[in-house]
């Protein structure tokens, strides 16, 4: 089995329970970015998590140090030229998506929206690996369920939770009119990093550059996670203790910090 092979096996034996469980809990889960984008700790919105999984002292075992992952900006290029997917250089994306196992579109997402926030907080330190950490646990990289990323970016079928009614997850009444999920009554995690409604209101991106902000696109939903992840740490990501203070206020699980950083650390070392 090749190396990548291996990575995808090892990879899918550690995050594919997490995300089938997370998916429909509500989970959701970048100086100079052409040097190193930094590798980070996840985190995701509270709202969906609260009544989840029951609190308790996260233990170190397990959750492993962070690795530097490199990652190579296309030249002379900007968001306004063509949305953050027009920022990774394609060989490196095409090259980093098969040492991965990683959809190239996906990559794409996840490296643009990481290159993005160097510019935006290059204090925050959050890299690509981070993201397609995010993304591997809580949708595989938009493919659960059979789904795929398509070329523009839009991950069809759309990916939607289970309704968040409290029954053995948080209860979040709806907070959109079910125009984004659906569901008048509850609110339920949209797209490939989950998303719930009311807080996609908040943070939703716009990374295409066509004045939408879709949870279902790739790259609007990476951007918004890369944000919303800077904003927990209370500074640069690549600090453990900073990722911990983060995803405590996602979701206070061990478990998942494990699959995550698994992930993370994986990915960097297999674009070394």
């Amino acid at each position: 089995m090749s190396d990548a092979g291996k990575l995808r096996v090892t990879l899918r034996a550690a995050g594919a329970l997490g995300a089938v469980l997370l998916v429909g809990v509500g989970l959701v889960w970048g100086n100079d970015i052409v040097a190193a984008l930094q590798t980070s700790w996840p985190t995701a919105p509270a709202e969906a998590t609260a009544a989840a999984k029951p609190k308790g002292a996260r233990a170190a075992t397990g959750v492993r140090p962070q690795t530097v992952s490199e990652a190579q900006a296309a030249p002379g290029t900007t968001v306004e030229s063509g949305g953050i997917a027009a920022l990774a250089d394609a060989d490196w994306v095409s090259r980093a998506a098969q040492a991965t196992g990683i959809p190239e579109r996906a990559l794409t997402a996840y490296a643009g929206a990481a290159i993005t926030l160097a510019t935006e907080q290059p204090t925050c330190g959050i890299g690509w690996n981070t993201l397609a950490g995010v993304g591997e646990v809580e949708s595989h990289h938009g493919t659960l369920g059979g789904g795929s990323v398509r070329a523009n970016g839009d991950t069809l079928p759309h990916i939607i939770g289970v309704a968040l009614d409290g029954n053995g997850v948080a209860a979040i009444p709806d907070t959109d009119g079910g125009r984004l999920d659906g569901d008048t009554q509850w609110d339920r995690a949209l797209g490939p990093m989950q998303f719930i409604p009311s807080t996609w209101a908040l943070w939703g991106a716009d990374g295409t550059g066509d004045g939408k902000k879709d949870p279902h696109q790739i790259d609007d939903a990476a951007l918004a996670a890369g944000r919303y992840l800077c904003s927990m740490g209370g500074g640069s990501l690549t600090n453990q203790a900073n990722w911990e203070r983060a995803i405590a206020g996602y979701n206070d699980s061990h478990d998942y910090a494990v699959r995550v950083s698994t992930a993370t650390q994986q990915y960097a070392l297999a674009t070394r």
